[in-house]
């Protein structure tokens, strides 16, 4: 069977309408759960899980904790309430990594005061995963803090807001 690029071209498009039909944007599905900003979708878990609970639980949904790439992404997270997001220095103390496996850029930090502290009075592993969320004034955004793990907060999710099917070109 011969496929010339006029039907791949056809079929391309097809795709497209199919997608925009069936697919469209994966945060509309169910919008009272997520919500689209700048080609992401965020779901807020409102239960009190661990980070690691947490991160599951996200990654049940189709994504996982929240990865902070801008400050408008920053702003947009803003809350009065403490959220669990996808940083940890688990794998070397002081080593900060998204749960991507990409590092942290020092650059695009919101650490509130003297975080991160690694404070060991309640738990002598320290402070490991990060939490969002206003302590009081936080100026200029600055309200990451490092806490233990197993405390339990709720979190935000992050997935992409499109899927896609494609076909390799001919």
């Amino acid at each position: 069977m011969l496929v010339t690029h006029e039907a791949v071209q056809n079929l391309k498009e097809e795709n497209e309408v199919l997608q925009k039909h069936f697919l469209g944007d994966t945060c509309m599905k169910n919008p009272s759960h997520w919500e689209a900003h700048e080609g992401k979708c965020y779901y807020i878990n409102l239960m009190f899980l661990s980070w690691e609970e947490s991160r599951e639980e996200c990654r049940c949904r189709g994504g996982d904790l929240v990865k902070i790439e801008s400050r408008e992404e920053q702003i947009i997270m803003h809350s009065e309430d403490k959220f669990w997001i996808g940083l940890t220095d688990s794998k070397k103390e002081g080593s900060w990594f998204w749960v991507d496996g990409s590092p942290l850029e020092e650059s695009l930090s919101f650490w509130f005061g003297n975080e991160p502290d690694d404070w060991t009075g309640k738990n002598r592993a320290g402070e490991d995963c990060v939490r969002m969320g206003n302590k009081g004034p936080a100026a200029d955004l600055k309200f990451w803090f490092d806490q233990s793990c197993d405390v339990p907060h709720k979190s935000i999710c992050e997935k992409g807001s499109t899927s896609h099917l494609t076909f390799p070109d001919i």
